[in-house]
């Protein structure tokens, strides 16, 4: 005869996300901090207290005015409270205004631990009694949990400016591959792109018209700078040069080599005449731009070089990688000052601050902003963008634009790290959706244009929408419980 087998009862399938939804109520029915408060207090039963002025303590102890507890305990049962206190229960004092309580102070009720009070005290009393702290004369807020009695703090995170939402206005078509780099004039009449069918275009700021076209990379161009103090412009690509233009003749002046592989980012100092360049050899250049002479390679990162910028004081050059890490670096000794390890990916953008002493840095895993000199982390913006941020620029209202890699272009609140606007670019017709990435973004010198160049061959031109108003586009912004660091 087989043996009877068990019927299982059938199981309900729940998914992870609602057994660990299940954990977590439950620990927090088990931690929570309503378990070490007391119970609200009832008017009744206060009258009743007044009325009476009883004062309930442990039993064998006196109160003050002479009545031991079981006395106490049989009186307040008289007086209609349900049932006694029991002996081995710490009970509620009276009232603080009772003479019962005022008269019998710290000296007749039972000590909950050691003395509060310093040593030369704890001796004086009128009985000889050592005095100590007790449960019923301790203030209520010390006779709770640390937990029970903290309130919760307004958060004191800063608010977002309202600004105005971004808009396109203007395509402009002219070159055949990805445009892959941007740098304004300082006069703000003219702006390059270089791009990967190894061309730089200049063109009109205020038309958008083509006003000249420069060859003579072999490659696609992925850096550009223009100088405030000469007339030359510099450019870098993956063809491993970095070429010098003298723009009143419109040609090559000089070549920098040196690079043993592409060069991703180029950066001119702003008070020395010191060119910056940053590529797949994982070393950061330091160009004299007269004598195109190397002054220093800036060796210690341990992938490629893919952002850099400078400042006229320490540290004078900050640089980021594809190994995660963001180095400042000391340019008199050619050293590095500091690395910043907060991201999880490789750090492919950063844009400083133009007037606060602070820098953000841009990854796949977050958008970090970071304080100067010293790099100290300030916080994450507040959204994630999902994507790889490619470029990033800010302008002298604290607004922040982001360009990623799907064609998304958020727009950021600098201070508050509110992101006030999602943008999607679209494509130019007969290109590809994936073809939608944007790989550089400038703002004009005023900081009220913006440049796009993408994967789709065009370069987009931004604007504030004039007509927007608070009404019309409200601020949605909720504060931050807490800052994650990494």
């Amino acid at each position: 005869m087989a043996a009877p087998t068990l019927e299982m009862e059938p199981v309900e399938p729940q998914s992870l996300k609602k057994l660990s939804l299940k954990s977590l109520k439950r620990a927090l029915d088990l931690f929570s901090p309503i378990h070490g408060q007391f119970a609200a207090p009832d008017p009744e039963s206060k009258k009743i207290r007044m009325s009476h002025k009883i004062n309930v303590e442990y039993c064998g102890i006196k109160t003050a005015s002479g009545q031991t507890s079981r006395q106490a305990n049989s009186g307040a049962a008289d007086t209609g409270n349900q049932g006694s206190v029991p002996s081995n229960a710490l009970a509620l004092a009276g009232p603080a205004d009772s003479r019962d309580s005022q008269r019998g102070g710290a000296q007749n009720a039972l000590v909950v631990g050691p003395s509060l009070q310093p040593k030369g005290q704890n001796d004086v009393g009128t009985s000889g009694k050592s005095s100590a702290i007790t449960s019923a004369s301790a203030p209520f807020s010390e006779r709770l949990t640390t937990s029970a009695i903290i309130e919760r703090i307004p958060s004191k995170w800063p608010r977002p400016v309202w600004h105005r939402p971004w808009k396109n206005y203007r395509v402009i078509s002219g070159h055949l591959g990805w445009v892959r780099s941007v740098a304004f004039d300082p006069s703000n009449n003219w702006f390059c792109t270089g791009s990967a069918d190894r061309t730089i275009k200049i063109w009109d700021v205020a038309s958008g018209r083509l006003k000249l076209t420069l060859t003579g990379h072999i490659e696609q161009i992925r850096g550009l700078a223009v100088s405030s103090k000469h007339t030359y412009m510099f450019s870098a690509g993956d063809d491993k040069q970095v070429k010098c233009w003298d723009l009143e003749q419109n040609k090559v002046i000089r070549s920098y080599h040196g690079h043993l592989s592409g060069v991703y980012c180029l950066a001119l100092h702003p008070t020395i005449d010191i060119l910056l360049t940053g590529g797949r050899d994982s070393v950061c250049r330091v160009w004299d731009i007269r004598t195109k002479m190397q002054i220093f390679a800036l060796s210690g990162h341990d992938n490629t070089v893919c952002s850099v910028f400078t400042r006229p004081t320490d540290p004078q050059i900050v640089t980021g990688s594809h190994d995660t890490t963001i180095k400042f670096w000391d340019l008199r000794y050619g050293k590095t000052m500091s690395t910043l390890t907060h991201h999880k990916k490789s750090v492919r953008a950063m844009a400083p601050h133009p007037k606060e002493h602070s820098f953000a840095s841009a990854s796949a895993d977050n958008i970090k902003k970071f304080s100067l000199p010293k790099g100290e982390f300030l916080h994450n913006m507040l959204s994630q963008q999902k994507t790889i941020i490619n470029t990033m620029a800010v302008n002298e209202d604290g607004v922040m634009a982001t360009g990623g890699d799907n064609g998304s272009l958020w727009f950021w609140d600098w201070r508050s790290g509110h992101n006030f606007q999602q943008a999607q670019t679209i494509v130019q017709p007969g290109s590809l959706d994936s073809e939608a990435g944007i790989y550089a973004l400038s703002y004009d010198v005023t900081g009220t244009r913006l440049i796009s160049c993408e994967a789709d061959k065009t370069i987009k031109m931004w604007k504030e929408d004039e007509t927007a108003t608070e009404q019309t586009h409200p601020l949605n912004f909720k504060p931050p419980k807490d800052i994650r660091r990494f």
